[in-house]
């Protein structure tokens, strides 16, 4: 018997604030065609992610979404029980669907929800609620589903996402128990995990690579000028590839650099849960700062009420997008993989093929770490929220130790 294909239930967060089902006439016709308590689940989604959307971050809202709607999906189609009903086994139940889901509710590339049609927003047929992740490089195949399985930080999200869902009902008294809090402990999916992870940085080799194709890149065209700042700010100042782009709520400027009564300097950067933090500046980046400015036509050093775009965009007026941010920066590590690969070989070079933008921020930390820069200030300016987050860091740095002693045993 084939199953049900999914339909997406809620837009994105800007959307979602005004959202009316009437301009969506494939979800209305679904929720409509169940039991009424479906109407009423939606609509208790609807208020919980209108307020996630209005309080958290943008990254917050699209994860929450995606786990909400997995959740509300599989009741309205599999389990067919209100979730103020639900308990423990229930969610189990639930846990057991998202570890293995339905083939054709997997998708092999991102897609929007809808697409609009007419003045209205038709659901988009190549949409999945789950999505299998292929390593860079590497592409999919329909025959690739059948191995899918959630990575245990996904599991984790996904509880983390449906106990607060629950916690938002309690709140507005439609639900009086948790049963997702219950469930993650007995989850059987879930692995106590003890292993020594494997820290997402770049070696000291492959970030001197990545530095000195960026800084030949500008060299030889102004253009990259741009490149160059953002690689060497991305890793210096450990900013997410986020704290860098234009938002609705932000615009990061260069103003936004500031010199203390002692003649330090600092960068106020807007980052996760919407909180501000002032980042320290290292005396050697301002080189490639003033290189960037006056490729820009800007005095070298930014002053109070300076609102030029952090980074701007060639064409066009205002800052970069996160989006094209990333794409400058995989341009960066694309080109160091192949200058590494042909002089230090494929197996020194691989992990380059691998990165992302966020390993920069990794990286600079880490070798924060070795150096023996105190732990507490590092924390502050990598924005955590508690110094056990960057104690996974320096973590990784007593592993190498750990690892280095622990070669030195013999078998004889």
């Amino acid at each position: 018997m084939k199953i049900q294909d999914p339909v997406p239930l809620y837009p994105t967060s800007a959307e979602l604030q005004t959202m009316r089902l009437a301009d969506y006439p494939q979800t209305k016709a679904f929720i409509e065609s169940g039991p009424a308590w479906r109407l009423q689940h939606w609509q208790w989604g609807l208020d919980f992610l209108q307020y996630i959307g209005r309080n958290k971050s943008e990254h917050t809202f699209v994860r929450f979404r995606g786990e909400v709607e997995k959740f509300l999906l599989w009741l309205f189609i599999f389990h067919n029980k209100p979730a103020d009903e639900l308990r423990k086994a229930d969610i189990l139940v639930f846990a057991d669907f998202c570890w293995r889901p339905p083939q054709d509710w997997i998708g092999l590339a991102a897609a929007d929800r809808f697409v609009p049609v007419s003045g209205a927003y038709e659901t988009n047929p190549h949409w999945r609620p789950f999505r299998l992740k292929m390593p860079k490089k590497q592409s999919a195949n329909d025959s690739d589903k059948k191995r899918y399985r959630p990575s245990q930080q996904t599991l984790l999200g996904m509880f983390t996402a449906i106990i607060a869902f629950y916690k938002h009902l309690m709140n507005e008294e439609l639900c009086y128990g948790n049963p997702a809090q219950l469930a993650k402990t007995d989850c059987r999916h879930l692995i106590k995990d003890a292993q020594v992870k494997e820290v997402r940085r770049l070696t000291d080799e492959q970030w001197h690579y990545v530095l000195q194709t960026a800084e030949e890149m500008a060299d030889s065209d102004s253009i990259h000028e741009r490149t160059l700042f953002i690689v060497a700010t991305l890793k210096t100042l450990f900013l997410r590839i986020s704290e860098l782009a234009e938002r609705a709520d932000w615009s990061p400027e260069m103003g936004h650099f500031w010199q203390d009564y002692d003649e330090n300097w600092w960068l106020k950067v807007y980052g996760k849960g919407r909180k501000i933090r002032d980042v320290t500046v290292p005396s050697e980046y301002f080189a490639y700062l003033i290189r960037y400015r006056k490729s820009r036509g800007l005095p070298p050093f930014p002053y109070p009420g300076d609102n030029a775009p952090l980074v701007e965009k060639v064409r066009g007026q205002g800052g970069m997008t996160a989006r094209h941010l990333t794409r400058i920066v995989q341009q960066v590590f694309d080109l160091a993989y192949e200058k590494m690969k042909r002089a230090s070989g494929e197996e020194r070079a691989r992990k380059l093929r691998e990165a992302s933008s966020h390993w920069l921020r990794h990286t600079g930390a880490s070798m924060e770490v070795q150096r023996g820069r105190a732990l507490k200030d590092l924390s502050e300016d990598l924005g955590h929220a508690s110094m056990a987050t960057t104690d996974t860091v320096y973590v990784q740095s007593e592993n190498r130790f750990r690892a280095e002693s622990g070669k030195k045993r013999t078998v004889k």
